[in-house]
């Protein structure tokens, strides 16, 4: 199966397929499966998606669409666009994002491969998970020390 890198933008289900987007090439799989991805990634990184979600909420205390730390050595960090059990969330790649602007109830994300992609998430949700993400990665940082 697929495993998550430093090159993963995001995952998203399209009602079909799942479709994973690197900054040099596009992913396709037959169903579901975002929620595999991400456990196998974070079981081939040394935890499991069950584990990284339970740490992440005692760490960020108990939050709505909490973001997971698939790779803390490189904060290779996913966030959801809305409960994850919605079909419709996707999966951000917070470490890629270059910058991101408003684009009526969308926001639009630019990379730092330069390119960009819309998603259906307002910009003040796109704000509240990279303030997650950071406060998730200081939070880590200063309990190695």
């Amino acid at each position: 199966m697929f495993k998550i890198s430093n090159n993963t933008l995001f995952m998203e289900f399209d009602g079909s397929n799942t479709l994973v987007m690197e900054a040099d090439a596009d992913y396709v799989f037959d169903g579901d499966v975002i929620n595999t991805i991400l456990d196998e990634s974070c079981i081939y990184y040394g935890s499991s998606l069950n584990g990284r979600m339970n740490g992440a909420r005692s760490i960020l205390g108990s939050v709505y669409k909490t973001p997971v730390m698939v790779e803390e050595t490189n904060n290779l960090i996913f966030f959801p666009t809305t409960a994850i059990e919605n079909e419709k969330n996707v999966w951000i790649g917070s470490n890629n994002i270059l910058n991101y602007e408003k684009k009526g109830k969308n926001t639009v994300v630019e990379w730092k491969n330069n390119k960009k992609t819309e998603f259906n998430m307002p910009i003040l949700s796109i704000e509240t998970q990279l303030l997650r993400v950071n406060k998730l990665i200081t939070i880590t940082k200063q309990r190695k020390n």
